[in-house]
Order: C-alpha cells, then sequence, then structure tokens
C-alpha cells in the first residue's frame, strides 16, 4: 500500500482512508491475511491513529475486516449469500447442503414457534441444531423444529443422542413430499447462546430467517436460522451462492 495525500480531500479523512483501504484490500491483500499493525498503516497513509481506527471500524462493520483477540486484523472471507425467495425447495440435510447437524434434542419450542406448528402448549419436538462454516469460520446457527408426528417412523434405538440423532431425524424427514416452503427475514441482536457459537459478542448484529417447511397441507418443520450480519448478505432469485460486493456505493446501485 502506497502513501495517500489526504490534505485537501473535502470528505472525512476516514471515509477516504477507509475507501483506499478497501481497494488495497481488493488489489494486494488475502482472505486471512493478517493487516500491518496500526502505528505502521498510520504512519504509511499520514494519519493519526484515531483517523485509521475509525476506516478500520468502518470496514469491519462492512465485513471486510475481522478483528481477533492475540491475531490482529485480518482480511475477512466473502460474505455468505442467504437465499430469499428462492424457487428451489429442498429439505434439510438433503444432496448438496452444506450445514453440520450437531446434536438433537426433544424439548418444547418458543411459543412463536409453536404457533407457526400448531403444537399443543408445552408439546416436545425433535430440535435439531445445525452450523454453518465458510472458510473455517462459523456465521451461521440454525435450530431446526420437527414435531414427533413429522418423523412417526423414528427409532430410538438406531440413533439415541447427538449428531447421529440429528441425522437421522432429517432423514426420516426428507420421506415426505416437499410441498414448498417460504421464508421470513428480520434483523436481530446475537443472544449469548448464539453468540458464543457464532464467535460474537452478545447483542451483536444479526440476520434471523426463518423457514416453514410445508407438506401434506400442513407445516411440518420450522428453521430458525442465526447469520453473522458482518458475513452475510441476502440473495434474491434462484442463486443462492455468494456474492461479492463489498463497496456499500456499488451494492445500492
Amino acid at each position: 500500500m502506497g502513501t495517500t495525500q489526504l490534505e485537501s480531500v473535502p470528505e472525512p479523512k476516514y471515509w477516504h482512508l477507509r475507501t483506499v483501504l478497501s481497494e488495497a484490500l481488493d488489489s494486494e491483500f488475502t482472505v486471512g491475511e493478517i493487516l500491518p499493525n496500526e502505528r505502521d498503516l498510520a504512519a504509511r497513509f499520514g494519519v493519526a491513529r484515531a483517523t485509521l481506527r475509525q476506516a478500520l471500524e468502518q470496514l469491519e462493520l462492512e465485513g471486510r475486516l475481522q478483528r481477533r483477540r492475540g491475531v490482529g486484523t485480518t482480511v475477512a472471507p466473502p460474505r455468505v449469500g442467504v437465499a430469499v425467495g428462492t424457487e428451489q425447495h429442498v429439505w434439510p440435510g438433503a444432496a448438496g447442503d452444506t450445514w453440520h447437524a450437531a446434536d438433537c434434542a426433544v424439548s418444547a419450542p418458543p411459543a412463536s414457534v409453536a404457533g407457526i406448528l400448531e403444537t399443543a402448549d408445552g408439546e416436545a419436538v425433535h430440535t435439531v441444531r445445525r452450523s454453518l462454516v465458510t472458510h473455517g469460520q462459523p456465521v451461521a446457527a440454525e435450530l431446526l423444529y420437527i414435531p414427533e408426528s413429522s418423523v412417526p417412523d423414528l427409532s430410538a434405538i438406531d440413533a439415541p443422542s447427538g449428531a447421529a440423532r440429528a441425522r437421522a431425524v432429517l432423514r426420516e424427514l426428507q420421506r415426505l413430499d416437499l410441498e414448498g416452503q417460504d421464508r421470513a427475514v428480520e434483523l436481530g441482536s446475537a443472544r449469548a447462546d448464539d453468540a458464543k457459537e457464532l464467535d460474537r459478542l452478545p447483542g451483536a448484529p444479526v440476520l434471523v430467517v426463518t423457514t416453514r417447511f410445508f407438506s401434506e397441507g400442513r407445516t411440518v418443520a420450522v428453521s430458525v436460522a442465526t447469520y453473522r450480519a458482518d458475513t452475510c448478505r441476502l440473495t434474491f432469485g434462484d442463486s443462492g451462492g455468494v456474492e461479492i460486493h463489498h463497496d456499500p456505493e456499488r451494492r445500492a446501485s
């Protein structure tokens, strides 16, 4: 990265520096690479460390950088596309699904989920916990709620607990004919358990995607997936692939 003169720039210095740094990240750095320390960067660009910190904080908010204790500031991987409105309806755990099934418990779901599933108050359901990792980094955590009536042939003997039981529940769910699904997306704050799993602080911004799966004319499963807002972006249409548009001005166009 070369030195840039900032004194005559009309926009805030930190914002112009953020633009310069963003261009350098695209051309000179790779994912996971550690940036020089703040003192060296501030000297190279001829700015106060306070100005540099503002620029780095902005890039962190945009998902371009990650600050990790004991490591430093690193270049973040591309954002993960969260498909919304896709016409490709598939069951969780089907071929090509990259989520990792971690555990399964039988417990009463939150009242909001019970209302969607139309289960009785306090009725226990299978709760499958899954995670999504990209570039070695956790980007989403999911709780998948499945009533026992949706998987009536599940054998507790074959898969008594843990990840094995989670996979067994998903296999049984796939025996149903999927008639459709819908999604709702909202901005939220990470709860303590989600924050721990996603390597974020409690209260950090997250995207909460609630998906209903339909079969036999009813809702047979509900997924509540929590995505790190700094690593994910919404995509629309049939493609759920990764989209890379780091510049806010380009995103708005």
